[in-house]
């Protein structure tokens, strides 16, 4: 570019001097044309001896190379050269003999130059002689000469300038790339983004303000229902905006409709944070999983506490008969088992789902092993858990019972602690076409309860760093009853319940 910059520069003032020594030689030829000093020289027996003194020392007060003053028929009345005077002026003048002033580029008998040519006219008008005044090239040439070092030295300073910008320009860059060339950046990018697009987990990473996503992944819009474009903290889940921008390790939330599982961590670069990275997993079906099998878990533990304590009975009817204590024998072994039987055979009978019916049955037991008296009401009955499926009625009725059996082991009486659950249909309105009901599950316990701030605020944490249910588990109740329309209340008088009511189209 400076090279370019040389050449134009040179060009430009090569042409600069050729348009200011043209309007020079014009202005000295047409300066003296019009002078009646040379009209009057012109009628003098020798015109030279007047003119050639006269036009030598404007010639040097000019800068002319030559100043020629002739006849219209080119005869020299003078000359730089004094030779020359009388002979014939070589060049052009039919456009001056017309009247005309011009300039040219012509050789001459001193060498190439620009010339101009101009008319002399008398008092009546008529063309009595013809002035020439020009410069040559060799003079322009070195004119020229002496305004390239002042070009080379402006090259020589950009060069210095532009070497410097590069040095810093490529400091930086090498800088904020971390050294790496072209070529490696897009190898980088090539892999990084094949990545992106392949991984199965959400990706998502912010920059140093920690409010806009730099890098949001497929999965991560997926799993977070994010809309295309930029994305910033305002479009995460309302739990997961309130989390903290440093370190979070396998943090919970709750979505209208997943589970996730979110980790960060902060990245640095040099003792300064440049950002952070989540990372989010679904856990929608593991934690489904998760809860079908810790009811099935409890289930199992209830029937060995039961074998156990079978044993023990077992052996104490055994001892009574031995002793021939026959009628306290059978009342004893007959007490327990038909009531734990009554109410196998009720649920078994009520209930349609046998899920849910092992669920209460294990919470009972579970209940009972915490000194907890969990009674399923006589009015709890359903053919089916629609519109829920067995996952979402574990789901909701196991973790509504488990707060309850914690609520009521809170108390200071843990003794007279009691929970009782109803689930059951209940018709809510009938018209002439169809009916409709409502699944309506109702949990009462001993506890103190809670206040609608503090059940507003446990539904809306959404998320959970313990292993239990706790925090997590009215967060998924809540998420579960409003994707299907349903309600959810709590009282405290005159006593401690949890109520869900969900809809349904029964029949018509």
């Amino acid at each position: 570019m400076i090279a370019t910059g040389v050449v134009l520069a040179v060009l430009d003032a090569r042409h600069d001097n050729d348009v200011m020594t043209t309007r020079e030689v014009t202005d000295v030829a047409v300066s003296i044309a019009e002078s009646p000093f040379v009209v009057d020289a012109l009628r003098t027996p020798d015109p030279t001896a007047v003119l050639q003194p006269v036009t030598e020392h404007i010639r040097a007060d000019t800068g002319m190379d030559f100043i020629v003053v002739m006849a219209p028929d080119r005869t020299r009345y003078t000359h730089t050269t004094p030779e020359r005077i009388g002979e014939k002026f070589t060049g052009n003048i039919d456009r001056a003999r017309a009247g005309e002033t011009f300039t040219e580029t012509f050789t001459g008998t001193l060498g190439p130059s620009i010339r101009a040519v101009t008319p002399v006219h008398d008092e009546q008008g008529n063309i009595v002689a013809l002035v020439s005044a020009g410069v040559t090239r060799a003079k322009i040439s070195t004119e020229l000469s002496s305004q390239v070092p002042a070009i080379f030295a402006a090259a020589l300073g950009g060069l210095v300038l532009a070497s410097i910008g590069s040095f810093l320009l490529s400091r930086r860059l090498r800088r904020q790339t971390h050294g790496l060339a072209p070529d490696e950046l897009r190898v980088m990018y090539e892999h990084h983004d094949a990545v992106l697009h392949s991984i199965h987990e959400g990706l998502l990473v912010f920059g140093p303000s920690g409010l806009h996503a730099e890098v949001v992944n497929d999965e991560a819009r997926r799993l977070l229902d994010l809309p295309p474009g930029a994305i910033g903290r305002g479009d995460l889940p309302l739990s997961m905006q309130r989390m903290s921008w440093g370190k979070v390790r396998d943090e919970t939330h709750v979505t209208n409709d997943r589970i996730l599982l979110i980790n960060q961590d902060v990245v640095t670069w040099s003792g300064r944070q440049i950002g952070t990275v989540m990372t989010i997993r679904d856990h929608t079906e593991l934690r489904a999983v998760m809860g079908e099998l810790d009811s099935v878990r409890s289930f199992a533990e209830s029937l060995r506490a039961q074998a156990h304590e079978s044993a023990n009975r077992l052996h104490t009817v055994v001892t009574m008969v031995e002793l021939g204590r026959y009628q306290e024998a059978v009342a004893f072994a007959t007490a327990e088992l038909q009531l734990s039987q009554s109410l196998i055979d009720r649920l078994l009978s009520t209930v349609g789902s046998p899920s849910l019916a092992a669920l209460l049955l294990g919470k009972v037991n579970q209940a009972s092993e915490r000194g907890i008296e969990l009674t399923v009401t006589d009015d709890t009955a359903l053919e089916s858990t629609a519109p829920l499926s067995a996952h979402e009625t574990v789901t909701l009725v196991g973790n509504v019972i488990d707060n309850a059996i914690d609520a009521a082991s809170a108390t200071d009486d843990s003794s007279a602690g009691w929970v009782e659950v109803t689930v059951r249909h209940e018709n809510s309105t009938e018209t002439s076409d169809n009916q409709t009901a409502t699944l309506q599950v109702r949990v009462a316990d001993s506890g103190p309860g809670m206040s609608e701030e503090a059940f507003e605020i446990a539904a809306q944490r959404g998320y959970s760093t313990k292993a239990d249910h706790f925090g997590l588990g009215l967060a998924l109740v809540h998420r579960l009853v409003d994707r299907h329309g349903g309600t959810i209340r709590t009282e405290r008088n005159p006593e401690s319940a949890v109520t869900v009511t969900i809809p349904r189209k029964e029949y018509t």
